[in-house]
């Protein structure tokens, strides 16, 4: 095959896919089931090669099949857009395909981690803070964990963790799941992460944080770990970091900022009084493959104490690999990985291309589109609004003229929306109720982005109203 004419063909579908995203005549996603993706797809791998123009072809095709997360019209997850100077970034990072462990093989890269945890740190407010990339918030929640149990228990990091000593975690109710599973893998015992009640907003009760945190020590438990979720996956709440600063310094516990969905909101000096507080947790989570749109995986986990991370680890016998023979810290000593990906290389093109500013007008016009949202429903007559908008995510749904099952209705709804390739949205429960979840995560949208959804929504139920109500029912 001609590798040069494949790239230079590849670039021209690239060219060609990104003038699809902003044409809203063109479909989010060509929906096919499974069985029918086999049939225009062939995802076995033969004894031989493919052709170059099979090879081109397979192209297309991933493309053509796959859902445009850039469109404007995506707003099912808690990342969405496309980010041209991080993409350029992440070209050039996989041509140079390096590794993160040391300043020998990743000179620039290291260099640009370094800086990328400086410039985050100092939004935290981590004075002498520390930091590193990694695979995403769950890891980045599972380190944190981690480094709380460290630094509780410094000698189970040799001898591992005794049981006896009933280690106790706290999280709101709506937290990630990623907690449990943290705690899980770290031989806690899922079981052991309590769950903090909410308010009707989503937000945790630092009273009924304090309640169990006593009701533990009752018990002759040991509580470790209590982490704030900085916007929840269903109702963008962000939980009261400085009340449960207190507490937690009130009972010597480590505090986690879980800021995988909403960390991003810190660049925003109109908003960033949600996270009130954060300089005085002992770590947060911060995605900026969410709010800041890099192409996925980017994630960091921020610690206040320098020299957290390099506790974590055993002693490192590996003179293969670290020589300290450069003037500057070889990234992979605080690292679980060894091999690692250079992620903060996009943050970095993304960051300098847009610059300080830019990153926090784009913040602020997440919010500014979200409650344009927020309005369009409150003033609709067959939409309701199912929770007081908290930041990104409006939780609603549409109301028909007839009596039917409001669940069943608006799941209907959701799916035929799903395969009529015009928008995309997520939904979930609260409580028993099924609520359609917009996010707006792209930091490029429009009023006009959001009309449109809204005319693709309302014309969609429309469609279903006019269908027998018995098949609803």
């Amino acid at each position: 095959m001609n590798e040069l004419n494949i790239l230079s063909e590849s670039f021209e579908k690239i060219k060609s896919y990104l003038e699809s995203n902003n044409d809203k005549t063109q479909p989010i996603v060509k929906f096919k089931n499974p069985s029918e993706l086999k049939e225009v797809i062939d995802f076995e791998i033969g004894k031989k090669g493919v052709s170059e123009n099979e090879f081109l072809e397979l192209i297309d095709k991933y493309l053509e099949y796959s859902v445009k997360t850039g469109n404007k019209q995506f707003f099912n997850q808690l990342y969405s857009g496309f980010n041209f100077p991080a993409f350029i970034g992440e070209i050039f990072t996989v041509l140079a395909n390096t590794s993160m462990y040391t300043y020998e093989v990743a000179p620039v890269a290291t260099s640009i981690e370094t800086e990328m945890i400086r410039l985050m740190n100092r939004y935290s407010g981590y004075e002498d803070g520390d930091g590193i990339f990694v695979s995403g918030g769950s890891n980045a929640n599972l380190v944190a964990m981690f480094s709380a149990r460290n630094k509780i228990l410094p000698e189970s990091r040799f001898d591992g963790y005794d049981r006896n000593l009933k280690l106790k975690a706290f999280v709101n109710e709506q937290a990630h799941y990623s907690f449990e599973t943290a705690a899980n893998i770290l031989g806690i015992g899922a079981k052991n992460v309590i769950k903090v009640k909410s308010d009707k907003k989503g937000m945790m009760i630092p009273s009924e944080l304090e309640k169990e945190i006593k009701a533990s020590i009752e018990r002759n438990e040991k509580p470790f770990f209590v982490a704030a979720t900085c916007a929840t996956t269903l109702l963008g709440a962000y939980d009261p970091i400085d009340e449960m600063a207190e507490i937690c310094q009130k009972y010597d516990i480590w505090l986690h900022a879980d800021g995988s969905f909403g960390g991003s909101l810190i660049l925003s000096d109109q908003h960033r009084h949600l996270m009130r507080g954060i300089e005085k947790t002992d770590s947060f989570a911060w995605n900026p493959h969410k709010l800041m749109n890099i192409p996925l995986i980017c994630s960091a986990l921020l610690v206040k104490k320098r020299g957290t991370l390099q506790h974590n680890i055993t002693d490192i016998n590996a003179d293969y690999i670290f020589h300290d023979i450069d003037q500057i810290e070889d990234l992979g000593k605080k690292s679980i990985q060894c091999g690692r990906r250079v992620d903060a290389v996009k943050l970095w093109f993304a960051w300098k291309y847009f610059g300080l500013e830019g990153y926090q007008k784009r913040t602020d016009n997440l919010i500014a589109v979200a409650t344009y949202a927020e309005e369009i429903v409150k003033n609709h007559k067959n939409l309701e609004l199912l929770a007081d908008r908290q930041s990104f995510a409006v939780c609603f749904r549409y109301i028909p003229e007839n009596k039917t099952d409001l669940n069943k209705f608006n799941l209907a709804l959701r799916e035929a929306m799903r395969k009529n390739e015009k928008s995309i949205v997520n939904y979930g429960y609260i409580g028993k109720t099924l609520a359609i979840r917009l996010i707006t995560a792209n930091g490029e949208l429009q009023k006009s982005d959001i009309d449109l959804f809204f005319d693709n929504l309302l014309k969609t139920a429309t469609a279903l109203e006019n269908k027998s109500s018995s098949v609803l029912c």
